[in-house]
């Protein structure tokens, strides 16, 4: 008996077009977390995925990590108990994407069960290597689904720069804090950083 291998019709597969011109098969993130409980990914691999696509992230450094550390300290500190907040989580937006900022703060209440979009109060990225990324195509995404404030955090200068007023264009208020000054979170209330009290 002869069999038949049949190509999948390219309708029936959800395709995304990278920068050069190439169809690319798109990945949901269940079919991403089936690979990861399957092996077939590891889970200590990072990247994001955005639109389908798999975006690899860059190693963090030493710097990157110290500063993060440090955050973290003055979160546990300053927070009540009615705000979380969880480092380094897959944050699912949308079926075909996720991203894994340093920080999210949301209403205890909500839990990580029900973070999303409308319910995350802030995210916070410490950046790099990164910089350009998370100051750019991360912030947009992060304004297309609605985060209302973003922190970004240059590990190198301390200069935070807080995005706030979403849309599905981009943020309409990018504002830099320098390192002396203080930074405050509009949408969680008593959140003050002074990234020149890190040492």
């Amino acid at each position: 008996m002869n069999e038949r291998f049949l190509p999948v019709a390219t309708s029936e597969l959800r395709t995304t077009q990278a920068a050069e011109g190439l169809r690319r098969r798109a990945f949901t993130v269940a079919e991403i977390e089936a690979m990861v409980a399957a092996g077939i990914i590891a889970e200590n691999e990072r990247f994001e995925l955005i639109g389908g696509e798999v975006v690899p992230m860059s190693a963090k450094g030493l710097r990157h990590e110290r500063l993060k550390t440090w955050v973290m300290r003055q979160l546990f500190r300053q927070l009540p108990d009615s705000i979380a907040f969880t480092p380094e989580t897959t944050f699912r937006l949308s079926p075909d994407t996720f991203l894994e900022p340093d920080f999210v703060l949301y209403d205890t209440a909500v839990g990580l069960e029900g973070l999303d979009g409308a319910t995350c109060l802030l995210a916070i990225e410490i950046a790099d290597t990164s910089l350009d990324y998370d100051k750019g195509r991360k912030a947009l995404i992060f304004s297309a689904f609605g985060i209302p404030e973003l922190w970004v955090i240059d590990a190198v200068t301390r200069l935070a720069t807080v995005f706030r007023e979403p849309s599905p264009v981009g943020y309409r208020r990018v504002v830099d804090v320098r390192p002396e000054n203080t930074l405050t979170a509009l949408t969680v209330a008593g959140l003050d950083l002074r990234l020149a009290d890190f040492t």
